[in-house]
């Protein structure tokens, strides 16, 4: 059984920073392509971040901001968020993406669709920055 666990939420000022773990069991982990994905409230999902064995997209939103990273022997995604705004604040979710078909996508269109490729997500991680 696939699982994948975020953690790392919390509560921070502006400018502040805090970095996002996105565990997964249950998966060949370096077959996979991990996407994170934010959801504010009254808002659509929106992508944020994915990584593959050799992709790596960034929304413009957090370009400069946010490094994706990925440690396969542990099975684990970093999202190291940075200069955090009010306006990233929001549910941050991981989920798979077995074929990397959709950050290879992300990479060459500049648009991450979580209604396609991602089979697996996780159960979110609340991340809220006051001003």
């Amino acid at each position: 059984e696939v699982q994948l666990v975020e953690s790392g939420g919390g509560v921070v000022q502006a400018g502040g920073s805090l970095r996002l773990s996105c565990a997964a069991t249950g998966v060949t982990f370096d077959d996979y392509a991990i996407g994170w994905f934010r959801q504010a409230p009254g808002k659509e999902r929106e992508g944020v971040s994915c990584i593959g064995s050799r992709t790596i997209y960034y929304a413009d939103s957090v370009k400069g901001r946010f490094t994706i990273s990925r440690d396969d022997a542990k099975k684990t995604v970093y999202l190291q968020m940075n200069s955090l705004q009010p306006e990233d604040t929001a549910v941050y979710y991981c989920a798979t993406d077995p074929l990397a078909r959709g950050c290879t996508s992300a990479h060459a269109s500049g648009v991450m669709d979580p209604t396609t490729a991602y089979d697996y997500w996780g159960q979110g991680t609340q991340v809220t920055v006051s001003s």
